[in-house]
Protein backbone atom coordinates (compact mmCIF):
# COMPACT_ATOMS: atom_id res chain seq x y z
CA UNK A 1 0.00 0.00 0.00
CA UNK A 2 1.33 3.44 -0.93
CA UNK A 3 0.51 6.08 1.68
CA UNK A 4 2.90 8.73 0.35
CA UNK A 5 1.78 12.21 1.31
CA UNK A 6 -0.66 11.01 3.99
CA UNK A 7 -0.53 12.09 7.63
CA UNK A 8 -1.41 9.70 10.45
CA UNK A 9 -2.03 10.44 14.12
CA UNK A 10 -1.63 7.38 16.35
CA UNK A 11 -2.34 7.72 20.05
CA UNK A 12 -0.66 5.46 22.56
CA UNK A 13 2.10 5.02 20.00
CA UNK A 14 5.01 4.80 22.42
CA UNK A 15 4.69 1.00 22.64
CA UNK A 16 2.72 -2.14 21.86
CA UNK A 17 0.04 -1.95 19.18
CA UNK A 18 0.44 1.79 18.70
CA UNK A 19 4.17 1.54 18.09
CA UNK A 20 3.79 -1.37 15.66
CA UNK A 21 1.07 0.51 13.78
CA UNK A 22 3.11 3.70 13.53
CA UNK A 23 6.11 1.88 12.14
CA UNK A 24 4.01 -0.08 9.66
CA UNK A 25 2.36 3.13 8.44
CA UNK A 26 5.77 4.75 8.03
CA UNK A 27 6.94 1.80 5.94
CA UNK A 28 3.91 2.38 3.72
CA UNK A 29 4.88 6.04 3.27
CA UNK A 30 2.85 8.01 5.83
CA UNK A 31 4.16 10.78 8.06
CA UNK A 32 3.44 10.22 11.75
CA UNK A 33 2.37 12.03 14.87
CA UNK A 34 3.30 9.82 17.81
CA UNK A 35 0.80 10.53 20.57
CA UNK A 36 1.71 9.53 24.10
CA UNK A 37 0.62 10.17 27.67
CA UNK A 38 3.75 8.99 29.45
CA UNK A 39 7.16 7.43 28.70
CA UNK A 40 8.38 10.33 26.59
CA UNK A 41 11.69 8.68 25.75
CA UNK A 42 9.91 5.66 24.30
CA UNK A 43 7.76 7.96 22.14
CA UNK A 44 10.82 9.89 20.95
CA UNK A 45 12.48 6.58 20.05
CA UNK A 46 9.48 5.57 17.93
CA UNK A 47 9.57 8.95 16.16
CA UNK A 48 13.24 8.42 15.42
CA UNK A 49 12.52 4.97 14.00
CA UNK A 50 9.90 6.52 11.73
CA UNK A 51 12.47 9.05 10.48
CA UNK A 52 14.91 6.22 9.79
CA UNK A 53 12.26 4.90 7.42
CA UNK A 54 12.41 8.16 5.50
CA UNK A 55 9.23 9.75 6.86
CA UNK A 56 8.50 12.82 8.96
CA UNK A 57 7.60 12.23 12.60
CA UNK A 58 6.82 14.18 15.73
CA UNK A 59 6.14 12.99 19.26
CA UNK A 60 3.39 14.92 21.03
CA UNK A 61 2.54 14.25 24.67
CA UNK A 62 -0.59 15.11 26.56
CA UNK A 63 -3.36 13.92 28.84
CA UNK A 64 -6.15 12.87 26.45
CA UNK A 65 -8.72 13.18 29.22
CA UNK A 66 -8.28 16.96 28.95
CA UNK A 67 -10.09 18.51 25.95
CA UNK A 68 -7.57 21.37 25.81
CA UNK A 69 -4.65 18.95 25.54
CA UNK A 70 -6.45 16.92 22.88
CA UNK A 71 -6.91 20.10 20.88
CA UNK A 72 -3.22 20.90 21.31
CA UNK A 73 -2.31 17.42 20.06
CA UNK A 74 -4.39 17.87 16.90
CA UNK A 75 -3.28 21.46 16.26
CA UNK A 76 0.40 20.57 16.73
CA UNK A 77 0.07 17.64 14.35
CA UNK A 78 -1.64 19.67 11.64
CA UNK A 79 0.67 22.68 11.97
CA UNK A 80 3.83 20.57 11.67
CA UNK A 81 2.74 17.74 9.37
CA UNK A 82 -0.51 18.78 7.69
CA UNK A 83 -4.16 17.72 7.91
CA UNK A 84 -4.75 14.32 9.50
CA UNK A 85 -5.75 11.67 6.97
CA UNK A 86 -5.62 8.68 9.31
CA UNK A 87 -6.70 8.75 12.95
CA UNK A 88 -5.85 5.63 14.93
CA UNK A 89 -7.30 6.07 18.41
CA UNK A 90 -5.34 3.42 20.28
CA UNK A 91 -4.56 4.80 23.75
CA UNK A 92 -6.31 2.96 26.55
CA UNK A 93 -5.97 1.40 29.96
CA UNK A 94 -7.59 -1.19 32.18
CA UNK A 95 -7.03 -2.45 35.70
CA UNK A 96 -8.41 -5.91 36.57
CA UNK A 97 -11.36 -5.58 38.94
CA UNK A 98 -14.45 -7.58 39.84
CA UNK A 99 -17.81 -5.88 39.39
CA UNK A 100 -18.46 -5.56 43.12
CA UNK A 101 -15.00 -4.06 43.71
CA UNK A 102 -15.12 -1.27 41.14
CA UNK A 103 -15.45 2.18 42.66
CA UNK A 104 -17.23 5.06 40.93
CA UNK A 105 -13.86 6.78 40.62
CA UNK A 106 -12.32 3.75 38.89
CA UNK A 107 -15.30 3.49 36.53
CA UNK A 108 -15.06 7.18 35.60
CA UNK A 109 -11.30 6.98 35.14
CA UNK A 110 -11.61 4.03 32.73
CA UNK A 111 -14.28 5.80 30.69
CA UNK A 112 -12.27 9.01 30.64
CA UNK A 113 -9.21 7.21 29.32
CA UNK A 114 -10.80 4.71 26.91
CA UNK A 115 -13.88 6.55 25.63
CA UNK A 116 -13.55 10.32 25.99
CA UNK A 117 -10.34 10.72 23.89
CA UNK A 118 -11.85 8.82 20.96
CA UNK A 119 -14.84 11.17 20.97
CA UNK A 120 -12.75 14.32 21.34
CA UNK A 121 -10.30 13.33 18.62
CA UNK A 122 -13.01 12.37 16.15
CA UNK A 123 -14.89 15.58 16.90
CA UNK A 124 -11.84 17.68 16.00
CA UNK A 125 -10.50 15.70 13.06
CA UNK A 126 -13.45 14.33 11.08
CA UNK A 127 -14.83 17.73 9.92
CA UNK A 128 -11.62 18.27 7.95
CA UNK A 129 -11.79 14.76 6.56
CA UNK A 130 -15.33 15.38 5.33
CA UNK A 131 -14.32 18.67 3.75
CA UNK A 132 -11.46 16.96 1.89
CA UNK A 133 -13.70 13.97 1.09
CA UNK A 134 -11.07 11.57 2.41
CA UNK A 135 -10.26 10.12 5.79
CA UNK A 136 -9.93 6.94 7.82
CA UNK A 137 -10.75 6.57 11.52
CA UNK A 138 -9.82 3.40 13.40
CA UNK A 139 -10.77 2.83 17.02
CA UNK A 140 -8.66 0.14 18.65
CA UNK A 141 -11.25 -1.58 20.80
CA UNK A 142 -11.08 -4.99 22.48
CA UNK A 143 -12.76 -8.36 22.24
CA UNK A 144 -13.83 -7.62 25.82
CA UNK A 145 -16.54 -5.43 24.30
CA UNK A 146 -18.27 -8.64 23.19
CA UNK A 147 -17.34 -11.09 25.92
CA UNK A 148 -16.65 -9.13 29.09
CA UNK A 149 -13.03 -10.26 28.98
CA UNK A 150 -10.74 -10.95 31.91
CA UNK A 151 -10.26 -7.38 33.12
CA UNK A 152 -13.75 -6.43 34.23
CA UNK A 153 -17.05 -4.83 33.26
CA UNK A 154 -15.72 -1.28 33.45
CA UNK A 155 -13.12 -2.06 30.78
CA UNK A 156 -15.58 -4.06 28.66
CA UNK A 157 -18.14 -1.24 28.67
CA UNK A 158 -15.52 1.34 27.74
CA UNK A 159 -14.48 -0.74 24.73
CA UNK A 160 -17.95 -1.46 23.32
CA UNK A 161 -18.09 0.13 19.86
CA UNK A 162 -21.85 0.60 19.75
CA UNK A 163 -23.03 3.36 17.42
CA UNK A 164 -19.72 4.11 15.68
CA UNK A 165 -19.83 4.78 11.96
CA UNK A 166 -16.20 3.96 11.29
CA UNK A 167 -14.13 0.83 11.81
CA UNK A 168 -12.80 -0.70 14.99
CA UNK A 169 -10.25 -3.42 15.66
CA UNK A 170 -10.94 -5.61 18.72
CA UNK A 171 -7.80 -7.54 19.69
CA UNK A 172 -7.57 -10.17 22.41
CA UNK A 173 -4.47 -11.29 24.30
CA UNK A 174 -1.84 -9.36 22.40
CA UNK A 175 1.67 -9.80 23.77
CA UNK A 176 3.83 -6.79 24.51
CA UNK A 177 0.94 -4.56 25.57
CA UNK A 178 0.13 -3.05 28.93
CA UNK A 179 -3.25 -4.78 29.11
CA UNK A 180 -1.76 -8.28 29.32
CA UNK A 181 1.21 -7.13 31.38
CA UNK A 182 -1.18 -5.57 33.86
CA UNK A 183 -3.00 -8.83 34.62
CA UNK A 184 -1.98 -11.77 36.77
CA UNK A 185 -2.49 -14.21 33.92
CA UNK A 186 0.56 -15.91 32.56
CA UNK A 187 0.66 -16.00 28.76
CA UNK A 188 1.77 -19.63 28.72
CA UNK A 189 -1.29 -20.60 30.73
CA UNK A 190 -3.55 -18.67 28.36
CA UNK A 191 -2.04 -20.07 25.17
CA UNK A 192 -3.86 -23.46 25.30
CA UNK A 193 -7.17 -21.59 25.26
CA UNK A 194 -6.29 -19.90 21.97
CA UNK A 195 -6.97 -22.06 18.88
CA UNK A 196 -3.88 -20.76 17.08
CA UNK A 197 -1.81 -21.71 20.14
CA UNK A 198 -0.28 -18.36 21.12
CA UNK A 199 -1.05 -14.74 21.97
CA UNK A 200 -1.11 -12.29 19.09
CA UNK A 201 1.63 -9.83 18.18
CA UNK A 202 1.27 -6.03 18.03
CA UNK A 203 2.50 -6.19 14.45
CA UNK A 204 -0.42 -8.45 13.53
CA UNK A 205 -2.85 -5.85 14.83
CA UNK A 206 -1.00 -3.21 12.83
CA UNK A 207 -1.47 -5.23 9.64
CA UNK A 208 -5.25 -5.35 10.17
CA UNK A 209 -5.30 -1.59 10.79
CA UNK A 210 -3.39 -1.04 7.56
CA UNK A 211 -5.88 -3.26 5.73
CA UNK A 212 -8.78 -1.14 7.01
CA UNK A 213 -7.02 2.07 6.05
CA UNK A 214 -6.62 0.85 2.50
CA UNK A 215 -10.25 -0.12 1.90
CA UNK A 216 -12.55 2.72 0.87
CA UNK A 217 -15.78 0.68 1.09
CA UNK A 218 -15.45 -1.10 4.43
CA UNK A 219 -17.10 0.89 7.20
CA UNK A 220 -19.09 0.45 10.39
CA UNK A 221 -17.35 -2.85 11.09
CA UNK A 222 -15.57 -4.27 14.12
CA UNK A 223 -12.82 -6.73 13.27
CA UNK A 224 -12.13 -9.25 16.03
CA UNK A 225 -8.48 -10.31 16.12
CA UNK A 226 -8.44 -13.02 18.75
CA UNK A 227 -6.80 -16.14 17.36
CA UNK A 228 -10.20 -17.86 17.19
CA UNK A 229 -10.91 -17.56 20.92
CA UNK A 230 -14.37 -16.10 20.61
CA UNK A 231 -16.23 -17.49 17.58
CA UNK A 232 -19.48 -15.73 16.83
Amino acid sequence: MNLQGRVALVTGANGGIGRATALRLAEAGADLAIGYGYQEQAALAVAEQVRHRGRKAIAVGGDLRDPAQVRTLVETTESRLGPVDFLISNAGAGTPEKLEEISVEEWDQTMNINVRPAFLLAQLITPGMRARKFGRVIFVSSVAAFTGGIIGPHYAASKAPDGVTVNAVAPALIGGTGIIAGTAHDQQKLAPHIPVGRPGKPEEVAEVILLLLGNAYLTNQTISLDGGMHPR
